[in-house]
């Protein structure tokens, strides 16, 4: 049943969580600009200084403890998103405590066992399986990299909880990623190599911890002072919730990582390499999603058990048509320039443009249906969502066992890609099965006449004007150039009411942000 809300109700609300969402996003979209923008320097540092063999090295050690890292979480940093949002609404400030002092002992608890686990068996895993006897002695600071990247992505997820995304996104982006990249060059220039580079990670990421624990303990203090803890146990639905978001994470590793531990097993570490690498810059074309996740997911939540659908359908729907305006030029430019990008990294990495091309076509699929998996996963269906993994990792791990061995790299990132692909169709169809929603209305069609304009002019560029003379600022003047023709044409010609509002929202608060203030006397 949908709750009733004039329409002059429902644009306050709609322009509300408009508001909300473009405030917390913004943050992580720009420390995620930061992040990714600095990382890509960094990665041609990583690149020429180690070569694709010690990063597929690396590569290797980071699926092992990536996939015993989930097992590890036990689904709880998903859990905290949804349950110290409700227990803060609902009062429940006791449970709330003792759910996350007891969370983070059953955190230590699980990594500690998995990583004497990896230490002994180690040597095993990198000769017998990976077949790379010299990932062996790094196994031990990948464990720590396990342990303190759980209660980091633990205590992250708890601040989106209290929907404090900026001083999460703070911490991670702007602190931990610099000093991960200062730890790393000083450690790599000193001669440490690839176990410098590991070693920087597990400090900056100490670093991390220190300051999350801080902030949540702060908030905390803030919002439970004087509450009195009894001790029970975790509540049947965070248990429940959380086993089937373990699940759901075990089968996105294999939806993320499993081409990656194919390669691993299949072919070499240096081709496994310059995947790594290319699939970096994959992994920035859906930015713009997972900035506006962060505080939609919660949102979705509110909004669902409010049963306000209508105002959900239409952010849902707004969302979903900017978030991909706001990712085709940049994804436009990648494939385009998909030769040039790669060729940065040096002469072993050329090779890799196909992923990069393959990998960008899916991200824009997943781009282009919005937030299909968290309105699922937000309103009560994650089992439907599960049941879409399911299928879906049975077949990247058949498309990978079949295309690798035939297509080497570019057979896996195929099969990710069509995974990618075939998972956000189903769960749109799930969406507009259980809730009645479409991301497309004739609004989100009208974006095709920008897209094509914008398509046409990089491969004229490309083809006529393009240099490869300085050519960093050649492609940063490319994506210039991409979001200037986009933008321009979109404004004028793909806009509407539900557009105005939003872009009104956003023009509010970059006014506030940049308007000065008076000075007294």
């Amino acid at each position: 049943m949908t709750a009733t809300v004039n329409p002059v109700s429902q644009n306050q609300i709609f322009r509300g969580h408009v508001g909300k969402i473009w405030r917390e996003s913004s943050v992580f979209f720009a420390g995620s600009l930061f992040t990714t923008a600095a990382g890509y320097f960094f990665r041609i540092f990583l690149a020429r200084s180690l070569g694709a063999e010690a990063l597929g090295i690396y590569t290797l050690g980071m699926t092992i403890v990536g996939f015993l890292g989930i097992l590890a979480a036990l689904g709880l940093p998903q859990a905290a998103v949804r349950f110290v949002a409700a227990y803060i609404a609902t009062g429940h400030l006791r449970a709330l405590r003792e759910f996350l002092k007891r969370s983070l002992f059953y955190l230590l608890f699980t990594n500690l066992i998995l990583g004497i686990a990896i230490v002994i068996c180690g040597r095993w895993i990198a000769a017998s399986i990976y077949h790379t006897p010299s990932l062996a002695p790094y196994l031990f600071l990948f464990c720590a990299i396990m342990l303190l990247g759980s209660l980091n992505a633990f205590l992250g997820q708890t601040l989106a909880g209290f929907k404090d995304v900026s001083r999460r996104t703070v911490i991670t982006n702007f602190i931990g990623t610099p000093l991960n990249m200062v730890l790393s060059v000083a450690l790599i220039t000193a001669g440490l190599g690839l176990c410098g580079y590991v070693i920087a990670q597990v400090g900056s990421a100490f670093a991390v911890l220190a300051l999350l624990a801080l902030t949540v303990w702060r908030i905390l203090c803030a919002q439970a002072a004087g509450v009195q803890i009894d001790v029970i146990p975790l509540p049947g639905d965070v248990l429940s919730f959380s086993a089937a978001t373990l699940s759901m994470e075990l089968l996105g590793f294999l939806l993320s990582q499993g081409d990656k531990v194919m390669i691993g097993l299949l072919r070499n570490a240096r081709e496994l390499g310059v995947y790594a690498v290319a699939g970096a810059l994959v992994a920035f074309v859906p930015v713009v999603l997972q900035a506006i996740n962060q505080i939609f997911a919660p949102t979705i939540s509110d909004l669902h058990a409010s049963e306000q659908t209508l105002v959900l359908r239409r952010l849902f729907q707004r969302l979903a048509k900017w978030t991909f305006a706001c990712t085709f030029p940049g994804a436009c430019v990648l494939i385009v320039f998909s030769r040039e990008f790669m060729s940065i990294f040096g002469t072993d990495f050329k090779s890799g443009w196909p992923i990069l091309v393959i990998g960008t076509l899916g991200q824009l699929i997943n781009c282009a249906v919005g937030s299909v998996g968290f309105m699922l996963l937000m309103s009560g269906n994650e089992r439907k969502l599960l049941r879409v993994q399911i299928a879906m990792a049975a077949l990247t791990m058949i498309a990978n066992c079949f295309l690798i061995p035939r297509l080497g790299i570019s057979g896996a990132a195929v099969g990710a890609a069509l995974a990618n692909t075939l998972t956000n169709l189903w769960c749109l169809h799930e969406v507009r099965k259980h809730l009645g929603f479409l991301p497309f209305t004739r609004s989100y069609a009208k974006l095709l006449v920008p897209c094509v304009a914008t398509t046409s002019a990089l491969f004229l560029i490309h083809k006529f004007v393009f240099t490869s003379e300085f050519l960093i600022a050649a492609l940063a003047g490319s994506v210039a150039l991409a979001y200037l023709i986009f933008g321009t044409i979109a404004l004028l010609t793909a806009t509407d009411d539900d557009d105005r509002i939003l872009t009104s929202a956003v023009s509010n608060r970059v006014k506030t942000f940049f308007r000065m203030q008076p000075q007294e006397g």
